[in-house]
């Protein structure tokens, strides 16, 4: 199969590439724009595949979208590309309503576009996977809830506003053109390649640099947290087995506080790197002014995906947390560069399209 992934130099969107190449004979081609979070050294391990190819493409971009649709000629879509952080959607929102709302919609009319004129055989096994979060359903009250594929919208913040505007505009495509997608919620995603603005990379890099370890309010937001090779397992299974139509949650089955996770990090690191004055990691703890609108609790029902599709996570959060910190530990090169800034003098407008096609 020929599968077009948009994000593809992204967290998540990396770790799919990577999963596919590597488990699979199938064609990718990765289009990203190359934002401050995309950053192509992810896929060094598998950028020279032959059935990897890569085309900058921002996806507001009708016309190099219909071009990329018709070079590649893929069966599926999977579009993970999107602004992300939260805090920075609160600072600019105006990116993210471009990005999340007007992108996704650009993409959609490409694809269908294509899907449209497709033989009734290659029609009818095409598919549009959208990738989304479990923002989008705003918190939890009680303890013991959960989200569901039927839980109603309530987004708390842009991003999540502008992520679930993209939802609802993949439900209307189905719906109204008949075009065949698929959606999937995501609880937070953890692991290898993590843009270091986020929590556990952040605290993991600070820790390293006896820099404070700021945390939001009490720290007693929950999260369940996914371990993003578990979470690629997951999509690629998806895409391939799941039902037109449909949504499925993807959880990790991992219920933290923040401040549980920052302690088992700091825990970590005080077996594995000790601070040369032997003082705890927790020591460098500090607690700041929380987040406007702060969601408390996230907590995701990942039971569909698997009676249906027969995927658990491999992962928990134990095993996954020690793997994520001690992959810190053997890539602060690429670390470094993501914080000075040295990673964006990559292949910014080269593009593979075709090179292996």
């Amino acid at each position: 199969m020929k599968i077009l992934i948009t994000g593809g130099a992204g967290f998540i969107g990396s770790a799919v590439i990577r999963h596919i190449i590597k488990t699979t004979d199938n064609q990718v081609l990765n289009i990203d724009k190359l934002t401050y979070a995309g950053n192509l050294e992810s896929l060094r391990d598998i950028d020279q595949s032959s059935n990897y190819s890569f085309a900058q493409i921002d996806i507001c971009d009708a016309e190099a979208l219909e071009q990329a649709f018709d070079e590649f000629k893929p069966n599926l879509v999977m579009h993970l590309a999107a602004e992300s952080h939260v805090d920075r959607s609160i600072d600019g929102p105006a990116e993210f309503i471009t990005t999340n709302i007007v992108g996704t919609y650009t993409l959609l009319e490409a694809a269908r576009k294509y899907w449209q004129q497709l033989n009734e055989v290659d029609k009818a096994s095409f598919k549009f996977h959208h990738i989304s979060t479990d923002e989008v359903y705003g918190d939890l009250e009680g303890t013991t809830d959960l989200f569901t594929e039927t839980t109603p919208y309530a987004p708390s913040s842009p991003y999540s506003a502008s992520k679930a505007s993209s939802d609802h505009l993949v439900r209307a495509w189905q719906r109204t053109y008949g075009f065949p997608t698929l959606i999937t919620n995501c609880s937070n995603n953890y692991g290898p390649y993590h843009f270091p603005e986020k929590l556990i990379p952040l605290v993991i890099l600070n820790a390293l640099d006896g820099k404070e370890l700021p945390i939001y309010g009490k720290g007693d937001q929950i999260r369940d947290w996914l371990y993003v090779e578990d979470h690629a397992r997951a999509l690629y299974k998806v895409v391939t087995e799941g039902v037109v139509g449909e949504t499925y949650n993807i959880g990790g089955h991992n219920e933290k506080q923040n401040i549980e996770v920052v302690k088992t990090i700091c825990f970590i690191l005080n077996k594995l790197k000790p601070q040369a004055n032997n003082q705890p990691y927790e020591s460098l703890i500090t607690f700041v002014q929380d987040r406007p609108g702060h969601d408390l609790r996230y907590a995701i029902d990942a039971s569909k995906i698997d009676k249906q599709l027969g995927w658990t996570p491999e992962e928990s959060f134990e095993s996954g947390i020690r793997k994520t910190v001690e992959w810190y530990l053997d890539n602060l090169e690429w670390c470094r560069r993501v914080q000075d800034g040295s990673y964006q003098r990559q292949r910014i407008g080269i593009s593979r399209l075709g090179a292996s096609i």
